[in-house]
């Protein structure tokens, strides 16, 4: 599966922004998707995930409440909306696939993914 994120950029501390991740396989929709981000000089770690038809979603508790993880399958395109950014959202978000995976909870830790797309840069200015 080959995953291209897409829609980081600059933004203000308060502003939104929603990331994109498109597959170029029918395959995308046997696969749960996670987002990850690593920040300068910080390990890579779990934002969200969802399952493979989207009735399971997991968010790391830094962002519940502010980023809302969600899929088209129809378009082989998941979704990380991401509301009331802070500075330290500052970060390269990843995303990743999984096939043969039921639950989001299955998906939380890098090591879990299988395929990788390049990372888009998310830069919170306060």
């Amino acid at each position: 599966v080959q995953l291209q994120a897409s829609g980081g950029g600059l933004v203000q501390a308060g502003d939104s922004l929603r990331l994109s991740c498109a597959a170029s396989e029918r395959a995308f929709s046997l696969a749960g998707v996670g987002w990850f981000r690593q920040a300068p000089g910080k390990e890579r770690e779990f934002v969200a995930a969802i399952s493979p038809n989207g009735a399971s979603t997991n968010t790391e508790d830094s962002v519940k409440g502010r980023f809302t993880i969600s899929r088209d399958n129809t378009k082989n395109t998941a979704y990380l909306q991401m509301n009331s950014l802070k500075p330290e959202d500052t970060a390269v978000y990843y995303c990743a696939a999984r096939l043969r995976v039921k639950t989001a909870q299955a998906m939380i830790a890098w090591e879990d993914m299988e395929y990788w797309g390049k990372g888009t840069l998310v830069t919170v200015s306060s």
